[in-house]
């Protein structure tokens, strides 16, 4: 096992840094690898990534559509079909369907869906159902109760 004190880099993997400004002889002198004149030529060039040499950005001649409403909390979906998996006569809320990994985090809201069929007699309690969604729960003699505030 190798010491700490002698541990070295693979052969190859280092290179000596280039030495700008050392005469013509050295292949980077003159002008040092910077070219002629310009912007980037200077000292202390910085642009931006955006920047167009002074033609107006792409950012800013597109037209600007919309926004994003950072109040809007996230709306977790869940479908008629998904909840086969419960037995009979189950309540079934927020609380059981993150348990049987229907949900992930913690949403602002649990809506339920229509899609697919439901086999089963459940009492649903969710934040919001799509009409289609609780009229295939109500078919099948359950409940579809909405739950304000939790």
């Amino acid at each position: 096992m190798k010491e700490l004190s002698s541990l070295k880099p693979p052969e190859g993997s280092v290179r000596s840094r280039r030495r700008v400004g050392r005469g013509e002889g050295s292949g980077m002198g003159r002008t040092s690898g910077a070219g002629h004149k310009g912007q980037k030529a200077r000292s202390g060039q910085k642009i931006r990534v955006t920047f167009e040499g002074g033609q107006m950005p792409l950012a800013r001649r597109l037209p600007k559509r919309g926004f994003t409403n950072i109040f809007a909390g996230e709306v977790a979906v869940v479908n008629v079909e998904q909840l086969n998996r419960f037995d009979d006569g189950t309540v079934v809320d927020r609380a059981l369907l993150l348990q049987a990994g229907l949900l992930k985090g913690t949403p602002a809201a649990v809506k339920c869906l229509g899609r697919g069929e439901l086999t089963r007699q459940l009492t649903v309690r969710l934040d919001a159902f799509s009409r289609s969604a609780s009229e295939k729960i109500e078919a099948k003699a359950g409940k579809a109760e909405v739950i304000r505030g939790q």
